[in-house]
């Protein structure tokens, strides 16, 4: 490995520079308007695996492209799938980011721009992690492809399609994402578990415009407070939801992974003070921990209705809605779950209301064995890089292509996360730690050889 460490460090300038010249791209694919920086951005992707050394091609699809890159296929090497996504969220507020989004900024070991760490430095490390085989090596420990898709931010919807459209291409003995975090500061993690999720717009509707409320309020009812009424009955006192059927069939947590998790170094005081609140609230009996990844929940995230601006406007608001999404722990169904969600809504439903539900995306719950070959394999090649064996964590948050994997492939996924929960994902500054950048990419290339001793062949 000593050409390999070799490489990387000499190289450790251009890969930033070039993940500098990546984030450049605004590849918003919610937003309609960035449509060309989507095909640049897909192009650019192509290019860094064709200089990695791999076959690669940008595949149109119903939405944006998707990118697949693939090493020379040999027999006797296991074969490694490499997902990760080149699309990004929306910048906005755009007066909140102290730079501009788009214009990557190195300050005080950090780069801040939208798509640091997710998705575009994450992915970024596998890639030069095969250039450095390649480079050095002129091959790879393992047989490698690369599904680099551009919807993840807008529920992938193409993405299913394309994997049962071309499973005998892209068959695998394991999958690798880094689109996870690490459990803290210089503190690695494999991710084994994630949520899965179900999301919905709830919207109530009533008088056919907005009243004056001193005419009309108190004999028409009011969709704000119907709404209001229907959220607060979500959950009880102590913090369970109130859907018939929701806990049912919640697989418990075991007394080792409690045992385990209650060893992590993690203070409950500090995680409220860095959120800016003195204490958190959710289903009795459970630690922060073992509410964020392990617990099933139900959230608002979103609230719209009457008068939002400034001053008052006394009327009686003709709509009112809720956005509302629930994490799902194995072995919940959602689709049974947003049904049970409806229901729940519609018996309680004000007269003189009419209730759409409309769903969005929804994600399968997995859980993977933690002491796998290939778990263990990660360990080491982690433990490498960063100078530290990593814990095993399980996380709050849903990438459902993890269960399409399983679902579609048959194959199980390594979540290896070189990003941190402070880097501002989904919000204005978001940003990836330079030493990480590098660790991760090290991380990388140790671990090809790890997994094809790992997986029994070579």
């Amino acid at each position: 490995m000593e050409r390999i460490d070799k490489f990387l460090e000499e190289n450790a300038d251009r890969f930033l520079e070039e993940l500098m010249d990546y984030l450049r791209i605004a590849s918003v694919s919610a937003d309609s308007r960035h449509r060309s920086d989507m095909q640049r951005a897909a192009k650019f992707t192509r290019d860094q695996l064709v200089q990695a050394g791999l076959d690669a091609e940008v595949v149109p699809t119903d939405g944006h492209p998707i990118v697949l890159g693939r090493s020379r296929r040999e027999p006797d090497r296991p074969t490694v799938l490499i997902y990760g996504h080149y699309d990004v969220q929306p910048p906005e507020p755009l007066d909140e980011w102290q730079t501009p989004p788009f214009e990557p900024s190195l300050r005080d070991g950090y780069v801040y721009a939208r798509g640091a760490t997710d998705d575009k430095g994450q992915l970024l490390t596998h890639i030069k992690s095969v250039e450095a085989w390649t480079r050095t090596h002129g091959d790879l420990p393992v047989n490698v492809l690369f599904l680099i898709e551009g919807e993840e931010e807008v529920g992938s919807d193409n993405l299913e399609r394309f994997l049962s459209d071309h499973c005998e291409e892209l068959a695998s003995d394991v999958a690798v994402i880094s689109d996870t975090m690490q459990f803290g500061p210089d503190q690695p993690a494999i991710t084994y578990g994630l949520r899965g999720i179900i999301a919905c717009e709830v919207r109530l509707t009533g008088p056919n415009r907005d009243l004056h409320s001193g005419s009309f309020g108190g004999a028409v009812t009011n969709p704000a407070t119907a709404l209001a009424r229907l959220l607060a009955a979500l959950h009880d006192d102590q913090g369970r939801v109130q859907i018939p059927g929701f806990y049912d069939d919640v697989r418990p947590l075991t007394e080792q992974e409690r045992a385990e998790w209650a060893r992590l170094p993690f203070d409950p005081a500090a995680f409220f003070a860095d959120l800016g609140v003195t204490d958190g609230w959710g289903e009795a009996g459970y630690s922060p921990l073992e509410r964020c990844w392990a617990r099933p929940t139900c959230d608002v995230n979103g609230l719209v209705s009457g008068h939002t601006g400034e001053g008052p406007k006394t009327i009686v608001p003709s709509t009112a809605v809720a956005k509302i999404s629930c994490r799902l722990v194995p072995d919940q169904n959602p689709s049974a779950l947003l049904k049970a969600l409806e229901q729940f809504l519609r018996a309680r439903l004000l007269p003189g209301l009419t209730m759409e539900i409309v769903p969005h995306h929804g994600g399968q719950p997995v859980l993977f064995d933690p002491n796998s070959p290939a778990m263990h394999a990660a360990r080491r090649a982690i433990e490498r890089a960063f100078g530290v064996a990593p814990v095993m964590i399980r996380e709050g948050g849903s990438i459902p292509v993890v269960a399409s994997f399983r679902e579609i492939l048959g194959v199980d996924t390594l979540l290896l996360g070189w990003g941190q929960n402070t880097d501002n994902l989904h919000s204005p500054n978001e940003r990836f730690r330079l030493i990480d950048f590098r660790r991760g990419t090290r991380a990388s290339a140790y671990l090809w050889p790890e997994l094809r001793d790992a997986l029994g062949k070579g």
